[in-house]
């Protein structure tokens, strides 16, 4: 009688199981990445998801839209866990004491990932997320794709970032970015016009986000950054503005430049040789021919972690294969002087080459720690509602934190400082470990 009750629920058990993996089985990949949602909010709606509706949108990413994969090899750079777990963090933020749990319940993460010195320190899933979950990156991929740029320059297929970007997309002479040169695109200081407001639903990254619901969608992106403007008193690198639409930009040319997707050179440069353990998927606008430089690449936790320990062993390989330019970090995060890059909080400037300086802002009072300001402390891949991959080079850490904030941009007192605070925390605590 035992017998036939137990073997009845895993019956079922296993038959759902196996619906679930056929509904959300991606061609290419040997399972279907997981928790899988049955039903998937519009797309469309993106920008005004709630968060419940966010966390299914984001970890099913790869099914809302095409996409081409990048894959693992077969040997894994390994994670093993240390010894010792961070299990306490202290941190001042607005004038109060706050401990772990308070940083869970303001940030409400999805999944965080903390590696000091090669080893898991802290590893943690929320909301039903599993180490099988495909995460998407919203423009946590720019510092992707940025990195990418600088294997095309080291294996020969891009010249120089002083190169003119005609020099790669000649359809683009005679527009707003005739004259404009890679180092600028890379570093949003192009002076081409673009409203980046994710609350104005007239917005270009709006227009944007409604050519990625139609079914041409290259061709609707393309008119709209092709036809884009500028002021003609701003001169090309002078003025910083994040430009989603010169990200786009960007990973057509690199595409061009080297005759393969994001995902293939992604694949070949790093996912495979670095040894990652999943295979990913990144968001393609012309399956198989072009994906979305901006944003959209998808992976597991503990890979966007190894993404983040290969940035902080300087592109290279486990073999010591160097895959950047000497000085190419340094470069990266040689942040832009640039007119509004600079500022009160951030006089050494706030963007690099698609990465961003996240130090505590120096003119900001009532947190700890705040660090030293020291740009080795700060190099961030950030992604709007809370993406990010937080490298300190000094202390050998690497954070990887997933999220569904309710603003895409909070306040700038709010969840992304306390951000900012908490890793320098976490650098404290582990130094007294």
């Amino acid at each position: 009688m035992k017998k036939l009750i137990l073997a009845v629920p895993l019956a079922l058990l296993l038959g759902n199981a196996a619906a679930n993996d056929r509904l959300c089985k991606v061609d290419g990949l040997s399972s279907a990445p997981q928790p899988c949602d049955k039903t998937l909010p519009d797309v469309k709606e993106m920008l005004t998801w709630d968060q419940q509706q966010r966390t299914v949108g984001f970890r099913n990413d790869y099914r809302n839209y095409p996409g081409d994969i990048f894959r693992h090899g077969d040997k894994v750079y390994p994670l093993p866990k240390a010894k010792h777990q961070l299990t306490s963090v202290s941190y001042t933020y607005q004038g109060k004491k706050h401990s772990f749990s308070d940083y869970v319940r303001n940030q409400d993460p999805q999944g965080l990932l903390i590696v000091k010195d090669g080893k898991v320190v802290m590893e943690k899933f929320y909301h039903g997320n599993t180490r099988k979950t495909l995460w998407t990156s919203r423009s946590v991929g720019k510092s992707i794709v940025s990195t990418l740029v600088g294997v095309a320059i080291k294996q020969g297929k891009i010249a120089s970032l002083d190169d003119d970007i005609t020099v790669y997309e000649p359809d683009f002479k005679g527009t707003a970015w005739q004259g404009v040169t890679l180092k600028q695109l890379i570093q949003h200081t192009s002076g081409v016009t673009w409203n980046e407001d994710y609350a104005d639903p007239a917005s270009d990254f709006s227009t944007l986000t409604q050519c990625e619901a139609q079914p041409d969608t290259y061709t609707c992106v393309y008119n709209l950054v092709h036809g884009l403007k500028r002021d003609p008193a701003i001169k090309p690198g002078e003025v910083w503005s994040y430009n989603t639409g010169g990200a786009w930009l960007l990973g057509d040319i690199l595409e061009k430049a080297t005759g393969k997707t994001l995902a293939q050179n992604l694949t070949d440069a790093i996912w495979k040789p670095y040894g990652m353990a999943s295979d990913g998927i990144w968001h393609a606008y012309k399956k198989g021919q072009h994906d979305m430089g901006g944003h959209g690449f998808n992976a597991t936790l503990e890979d966007w972690g190894r993404f983040g320990l290969y940035i902080l062993q300087d592109g290279k390989l486990p073999d010591g294969t160097a895959t950047l330019p000497d000085n190419w970090l340094t470069d990266a995060t040689r942040w832009t002087q640039a007119k509004n890059s600079v500022s009160a909080g951030y006089p050494d400037g706030v963007y690099g080459y698609q990465w961003w300086n996240n130090n505590v802002p120096v003119n900001v009072d009532n947190v700890s720690p705040k660090g030293d300001g020291d740009p080795a402390e700060s190099m961030w891949a950030l992604g709007i509602y809370g993406q990010t991959i937080a490298i300190n080079r000094k202390e050998n850490l690497v954070m990887v934190q997933w999220s569904t904030w309710k603003e895409a941009e909070p306040a700038a007192d709010r969840q992304q400082l306390e951000n900012a605070v908490f890793f320098n925390a976490v650098a404290e605590a582990l130094r007294k470990q």
